[in-house]
């Protein structure tokens, strides 16, 4: 067939285009998968099926999603392989605004797009678009024919036969990358009613703030009351966005083996998530100013949450895989949300050298249970359980408490005070000393402390008064000295 000839007012060559079309530009087979789920959420579905198989022909793999929405008429299915078809564009207030998604992360796949919808009381039709055939110079087809229906009463199913750009030699490495990346994009989606199955088995959503992953049957927690800040959208609109802080517990997990922090996302997992409309669109170092990244700052997450209306302000892409955030945006962000981050650097930055502190510390502690059997009961506390367990922390506290002192469970928790002057005036001068003098001293100082603290438990009540009176005392000659 001879190539069809530029028309006058043609601002676009097919054949060039097409080609050019294929550079898309997506970062990996999993954005370019989530327009295929955007859409299907964005006709209603509640439940997306993706199948992965190789094609019998060529061995190159083959991918299909269908879903259970509202399907297309026979209007919207001849648009939506075209670029810009979309019914819903410059749409505010849905996923996709521009009509791009569809054929432009499909092209950035495969060659050949097989597009079929069905409704109720309607018949299945379908539309192909083959890159091949317009690079060639044939013009484009897009014609609905006679498909085959699914399952349900309505819906819409897309396959992308023979991918000849994606990566994975083997369909189970990709099947295991899909899972992890689009349960991370759409977890919100995942915990309510959207189901989203890969060749059978259910995608379980992917928490990167980790704050509703148990291990050892403990999560991380809010670092701080949920953030709002209020941005101007036009002449006289505002609207808000939200942003969570979370802190990893640094005493509960820092034990745990390097393969079990990687499988939960502890390990280089540490950054902002940022959700558009409930769906990660983009997660990196990002909004946090003039503070780098370091390692302490794996164990605490961030999640930026805004609605599509703010779409000009984060800079959202055609594709929807990054933020370009508007200066206005970073002036009312960054300043306080760089703070935040500097302060949970230093919090974790605490929370380790306390946990190496109280590791240091487990020889004292050892020998105070060896000698504890012999000791007298504590008043009032029993000991029908066993003998009394004993731990060594370090912790900012008031001032004038040298340490603090709670018996809970048949443990004796010691928590030092950092800031008391008693902490540098004692543990600091151990550090000039030869090891195994070091560790003979400081067994010593810490049997010293147990036993006082042990004691003020012993007497009671007056104990606390006895300790607060002590601490303030020693504090004060101390910065005498």
């Amino acid at each position: 067939m001879a190539m069809r000839s530029q028309q006058p007012g043609d601002i676009v060559m097919p054949s060039n285009f097409i080609r050019a079309a294929r550079e898309a530009g997506y970062v990996s087979i999993s954005t370019a998968l989530a327009e295929l789920v955007d859409n299907a959420i964005e006709a209603q579905a509640s439940e997306i099926f993706l199948t992965l198989t190789r094609s019998e022909a060529s061995g190159l793999p083959q991918i299909q999603v269908e879903d259970n929405g509202v399907g297309m008429d026979h209007i919207e299915l001849s648009n939506c392989l075209r670029f810009g078809g979309s019914s819903r564009f410059g749409g505010e207030g849905s996923f996709g605004r521009f009509g791009m998604g569809l054929p432009s992360a499909s092209l950035s796949q495969t060659r050949t797009i097989e597009v079929t919808a069905w409704q109720r009381d309607f018949p299945a039709q379908t539309v192909c678009l083959d890159a091949d055939e317009i690079a060639s110079g044939r013009p484009a087809d897009l014609t609905p024919t006679i498909g085959i229906r699914g399952a349900t009463d309505s819906g819409c199913r897309v396959v992308w036969r023979d991918c000849d750009r994606i990566d994975y030699q083997r369909l189970a490495w990709l099947e295991k990358v899909l899972h992890r990346d689009l349960g991370r994009m759409y977890r919100r989606f995942l915990v309510g009613k959207l189901r989203l199955t890969i060749n059978g088995r259910a995608v379980a959503p992917v928490d990167p703030t980790l704050l509703t992953t148990e291990v050892n049957g403990i999560t991380a927690h809010l670092a701080i009351e949920p953030l709002r800040y209020e941005i101007s959208v036009g002449p006289v609109d505002t609207a808000f966005v939200t942003v969570r802080f979370s802190m990893l517990p640094v005493s509960h997990w820092h034990a745990l083996d390097n393969l079990t922090k990687r499988r939960i996302g502890i390990v280089g997992k540490g950054g902002v998530s940022i959700l558009r409309a409930g769906r990660e669109i983009a997660n990196g170092w990002l909004l946090m100013g003039a503070k780098r990244k370091e390692n302490y700052d794996d164990w605490w997450r961030c999640e930026v949450e805004f609605d599509p209306v703010l779409d000009e302000h984060f800079g959202i892409t055609i594709n929807k895989q990054g933020v370009r955030p508007s200066r206005a945006l970073r002036e009312a962000l960054e300043p306080e949300l760089e703070s935040i981050a500097r302060m949970l650097n230093n919090r974790v930055r605490q929370l380790f050298e306390e946990v190496k502190f109280s590791a240091a510390a487990a020889d004292s502690c050892r020998i105070a249970e060896t000698a504890d059997v012999d000791l007298p009961v504590l008043a009032g506390r029993g000991r029908s359980s066993g003998p009394v367990r004993y731990e060594i922390r370090s912790s900012q506290m008031p001032i004038d408490s040298m340490f603090r002192a709670d018996f809970h469970q048949h443990t004796l928790t010691l928590t030092l005070n950092v800031d008391h002057p008693a902490f540098g005036a004692l543990y600091k001068p151990l550090q000039g000393l030869q090891e195994q003098s070091s560790s003979e001293m400081r067994t010593a100082l810490e049997l010293l402390i147990i036993s006082y603290a042990r004691a003020t438990l012993q007497i009671g009540a007056d104990g606390d008064d006895v300790l607060r009176a002590w601490s303030a005392t020693y504090g004060r000659m101390l910065q005498r000295s």
